[in-house]
């Protein structure tokens, strides 16, 4: 399991410089519509300092965080759902990813940004609005003699009745009941959205602003950023990078920002392994019983489980090993019940 990210957002709005800080690679950035046109993608290691400490202490050949991915998606345009600007294509683009991050260009004083974040919410209602009513025309017909085709069909309709009032699914009130009924249909309008507002550079500590600016997203985390700072602070070393954001005030990167909202909308957490082959960071849902954690490692681990020896990450940080938390009364074990808790580091015990 991983966090997977679509940055969508209209042309011209920082989509793509935004992209190239995230993932420090060098796409075309262009001030026309559509400079990317085939959308790129970014696999990028998750800032998490947990990993890398643990690495340290058990002197592990490797090290691997977990990872978020980003895809940079072509500027949607208004009529985009009818297929304008090639609209069709980068709409199923976006529908290939966990949480929508919708850039919003805030760095000219004339943008309209309520206007621009309709356009996109618009054409996201829109095309699933598409996909809904044909299901709802197919099983018109089927359902008057079938009791499950028909409780679909009042699913779809009161969905259908949503989106024509323009709403997204994802801020419905029956949110939960169209996740579970119209899952198949990887509906854009539920998937969770992030709003990310490029701001310009004077203006990144502007509180009035930001406080002004997220009044206009409806509903969703908002973050603020600077996309040309952050490709900046992407090209500097670990300690100049740390010493960047110190004098901007700024706690977090944005990759860090973006990837905290995505793990928090998503539910997801991480646990830990380690051992002088391998320090390794795994993401999982939150309340994952241990498992279900096993079998994100390998599906053998799950079918064989037999217990879980758990420590969290600061016991053993303080330990300075597996047998030293075991002397000291901190390694517990778990078994099929446990849920398990973000940082936790575990060696799994399986037989098959």
């Amino acid at each position: 399991m991983s966090l997977s990210i679509g940055l969508v957002g209209l042309p011209n709005v920082g989509k793509s410089t935004l992209f190239n800080a995230l993932t420090r690679q060098n796409v075309l950035v262009a001030d026309y519509p559509f400079a990317t046109i085939e959308p790129n993608l970014g696999i990028v290691p998750l800032p998490d300092g947990r990993v890398h400490r643990l690495a340290a202490v058990f002197e592990a050949d490797k090290t691997v965080p977990a990872t978020v991915s980003f895809t940079d998606i072509a500027g949607l345009v208004e009529g985009a759902s009818r297929g304008e600007g090639l609209g069709n294509k980068f709409l199923e683009n976006i529908r290939r990813t966990g949480v929508i991050a919708q850039v919003v260009g805030a760095f000219r004083p004339d943008t309209d940004v309520k206007a621009d974040i309709g356009i996109i919410s618009t054409e996201l209602v829109l095309a699933d609005w598409q996909v809904l009513d044909g299901q709802f025309q197919k099983l018109r017909k089927p359902a008057k003699g079938d009791k499950q085709l028909a409780e679909q069909l009042v699913c779809l309709e009161a969905a259908l009745g949503e989106l024509d009032d323009g709403r997204l699914l994802s801020h419905s009130p029956r949110r939960e009941e169209y996740s579970e009924q119209l899952a198949r249909f990887n509906l854009l309008t539920l998937k969770p959205t992030v709003y990310i507002f490029n701001l310009a550079e004077k203006d990144i500590g502007n509180s009035e602003l930001k406080a002004e600016l997220a009044e206009a997203a409806p509903g969703g985390d908002c973050l603020f950023v600077s996309a040309k700072l952050e490709l900046e602070i992407s090209q500097l070393s670990t300690e100049e990078r740390a010493g960047f954001l110190r004098e901007y005030g700024f706690k977090r990167s944005g990759i860090e920002q973006l990837a905290a909202a995505g793990f928090d909308i998503l539910g997801l957490q991480t646990f830990l392994t380690a051992g002088p082959k391998e320090a390794k960071a795994w993401v999982i849902p939150k309340n994952c019983p241990a498992p279900r954690a096993a079998g994100a490692i390998h599906g053998d681990m799950e079918r064989g489980f037999i217990a879980a020896d758990v420590v969290t990450f600061e016991d053993l940080m303080e330990s300075g090993s597996w047998s030293a938390a075991r002397a000291g009364g901190l390694c517990r074990t778990e078994g099929k019940q446990y849920l398990m808790k973000d940082g936790d580091v575990v060696e799994f015990k399986f037989n098959v």
